[in-house]
């Protein structure tokens, strides 16, 4: 990821995220349940949900992602180091604690798992971008889906994951083109509700990255929401027109690069 040298404010952390999606009426019913990591925190959160995912508070690339489910005998863990991932067994909750505070770097969260929906047998979520021209009003440039890699409990690009058109998606899915639309319409809305929410909360807002997913019931999530530098440049090859766009917005507010 190139630094970061333009001006576009953040907000920096996914639980103070969610809690400014949370405190919105139209917002909180997308909002995954979230609570820092601690054992205590741990332990309620695999009692309610058979899987939870464990990620860093501050982070991105899907690097230190960790995925813990309950099965017989204890707990499978799976990993993300670099751009591999790893699978291991705890028999118990505290030893599944001690080795996720020995591993995880800084604050970490832990968030009920969603059971993704799926298009040629992979689950897929989806990155919707907001941005702001000085003074201008937050407005939808464009979106991708992200087709995730065989086997991998994230969606990443740099992940192996894959990237796909809105358009693609939908067809795959086997969508009319009425269908599409709506479906599509409706994200761009909330996207932008959630640009001008978070917005108001945090002046100098220029970009957000909102990443949507589908659960297997068709309901709607927000599973994060990415303002410091997100990056978009696999777009400048998979679709030149929304990459073209995105940049235009970009420079205005002094961006000159999608990575």
């Amino acid at each position: 990821m190139a630094k970061k040298s333009y001006k576009s404010s953040a907000i920096r952390g996914k639980k103070r995220v969610c809690a400014m999606l949370s405190s919105n009426a139209r917002l909180k019913r997308y909002v995954p349940r979230t609570m820092l990591l601690s054992a205590a925190n741990l332990s309620t959160m695999l009692a309610s949900y058979r899987s939870v995912y464990i990620k860093p508070d501050v982070g991105s690339l899907g690097i230190g992602v960790c995925k813990a489910t309950a099965v017989r005998g204890g707990y499978r863990l799976a990993e993300i180091k670099g751009r591999k991932q790893y699978t291991s067994h705890f028999a118990s909750i505290g030893s599944l604690y001690r080795h996720l505070k020995r591993v995880g770097k800084g604050t970490m969260i832990v968030q009920k798992s969603i059971a993704l929906a799926e298009v040629a047998g992979r689950p897929y979520d989806i990155r919707m971008m907001v941005q702001r021209k000085p003074r201008g009003k937050w407005t939808f440039t464009g979106s991708f889906a992200r087709i995730a890699r065989k086997g991998k409990i994230v969606t990443n690009y740099s992940q192996g994951g894959r990237l796909w058109t809105i358009r693609r998606l939908h067809r795959a899915e086997g969508l009319t083109a009425a269908a599409s639309d709506r479906k599509y319409g409706r994200l761009k809305r909330i996207s932008v509700r959630t640009a001008n929410w978070l917005g108001s909360k945090r002046a100098g807002m220029h970009e957000i990255g909102i990443d949507f997913a589908y659960d297997r019931s068709g309901r709607t999530w927000i599973l994060e929401v990415n303002s410091n530098h997100p990056q978009f440049h696999p777009l400048a090859i998979s679709d030149p027109p929304t990459y073209r766009r995105m940049m235009t917005f970009a420079r205005s507010y002094g961006r000159r690069s999608a990575k």
